[in-house]
């Protein structure tokens, strides 16, 4: 097996941003990279992570690895989310809005590899306030570990599903 082949994952897997960083030693500068990665198995269950290393291939392996390591499982409504959310995270904040069925992902990048990774066909959402990759993503896991199901909200009050959707 070569180096740099992978065997096939039952996982799909995301680039989210690549960044080329530099330090600069005696010698000159020394480039390294970091690969901002989000997996999902399409079904509810996604996680993010960021992986560093000297060359590309590497660090989205490394990335790979370390978004496996925090998954969560979403709750959804069919191909959308139950209700309208607000994520936050450090500066990055994402609104998430459920949509009809058929409108598709109306998102920006990172929030739109988070969203296919889950499996969410239809929702809007729009990245308020920081637009950097990493907070934006983590912002996004945020709001969606936040969601509720009517069922969820049932046991908490105490009711019946059907006297919470009305």
């Amino acid at each position: 097996m070569a180096r740099f082949e992978r065997e096939q994952s039952e996982y799909i897997e995301k680039v989210v941003y690549l960044n080329r960083v530099s330090k600069t030693v005696k010698g000159g500068r020394v480039m390294k990279f970091s690969a901002l990665m989000v997996v999902g198995d399409g079904k509810g269950k996604v996680g993010y992570g960021l992986g560093k290393a000297a060359e590309v291939p590497e660090a989205i392996r490394k990335g790979i690895e370390d978004a496996k390591k925090n998954m969560v499982i979403i709750n959804t409504s069919g191909t959308t989310i139950p209700h309208e959310v607000i994520g936050e995270f450090s500066a990055g904040r994402v609104m998430m809005k459920p949509a009809a069925p058929g409108t598709g992902i109306i998102a920006g990048g990172p929030v739109r590899a988070v969203m296919e990774a889950a499996g969410i066909k239809d929702i809007r959402a729009k990245c308020l306030r920081s637009n950097n990759p990493a907070n934006v993503v983590a912002a996004t896991f945020a709001g969606l570990k936040s969601l509720r199901g009517p069922e969820m909200v049932a046991k908490i009050r105490g009711k019946s599903v059907e006297e919470i959707l009305g």
